[in-house]
């Protein structure tokens, strides 16, 4: 996960530089620059700070904390940031033609950013992984719990493409793309409600820590969870809907 770290800065300096060298610092400006950065320091947070070690150890709302932070926080920051010309330069030229002719990338990609397919995998993945016998063998095994990581960062990749939709593909109107946020949503919540209204533990492995009981960091858990989806979510819905409700704000005044 650090390696694709280092990698996603590689392509995005080397993208924005010859961006701006082309004369189009206004597709390429350092606000772009400032957002990505952003985008990976809220990765790395995840991945390197103390939310890591207590969630691993200690904590299921840390885990929680870490998981919404590289699957939904830090995609919608680095997403957002390469809108535009911007995503096509971030890959350079002798690298971005092959894959570009290539049949087979295109067509698993087009599968993968369908509605319904990209939602689908972000629900199955936000299932899967807290079933409680899955949750704690990740825990327990590197590997797996590396590949958990990776199946997060992936769909959250997927959704909040469609969601930002920076290259204007239009695979979603502006109210599919509200559809869609609401979705993601009310499966979020499905989750929360569980870790918030069951009064048992769920998860062997947190025995509770730091004065809270394992019920009780259960559902700081969820209640995690939920105030992320509701900043991120409503942000989103906020600004494909803004001109909007500005042009019929002026077409009442008038």
């Amino acid at each position: 996960m650090l390696a694709a770290v280092g990698l996603a800065a590689v392509l995005f300096v080397q993208g924005w530089v010859r961006l701006r060298r082309r004369g189009r610092p206004d597709l390429a400006s350092w606000g772009r620059a400032a957002l990505f950065a952003a985008g990976l320091a809220v990765a790395l947070a995840g991945l390197v700070t103390p939310i890591d070690s207590l969630g691993e150890h200690d904590l299921l709302s840390m885990h929680m904390l870490q998981h919404v932070l590289i699957g939904d926080v830090a995609p919608a920051l680095l997403i957002t940031a390469v809108r535009g010309p911007l995503l096509v330069f971030l890959l350079p030229a002798p690298v971005l033609a092959p894959i570009a002719r290539n049949g087979a990338v295109r067509s698993v990609l087009g599968v993968l950013l369908r509605p319904a397919v990209a939602f689908g995998l972000w629900a199955a993945n936000l299932a899967l992984w807290h079933i409680p016998s899955f949750y704690d063998a990740a825990l327990a095994r590197p590997l797996l719990h590396d590949l958990e990581h990776a199946c997060w960062v992936l769909a959250g990749l997927l959704v909040w493409t469609l969601l930002v939709d920076p290259g204007t593909h239009r695979r979603l109107t502006v109210g599919g793309r509200v559809a869609l946020a609401a979705a993601l949503f009310a499966a979020g919540q499905v989750l929360t409600d569980v870790l918030v209204f069951t009064f048992h533990p769920l998860y062997p492995f947190y025995l509770g820590a730091y004065g809270l009981s394992p019920v009780t960091d259960q559902q700081l858990a969820g209640v995690v969870m939920m105030v992320e989806q509701l900043l991120t979510l409503s942000a989103v819905v906020f600004f494909l809907l803004r001109h909007r409700v500005r042009r019929g704000a002026r077409l009442a005044a008038a």
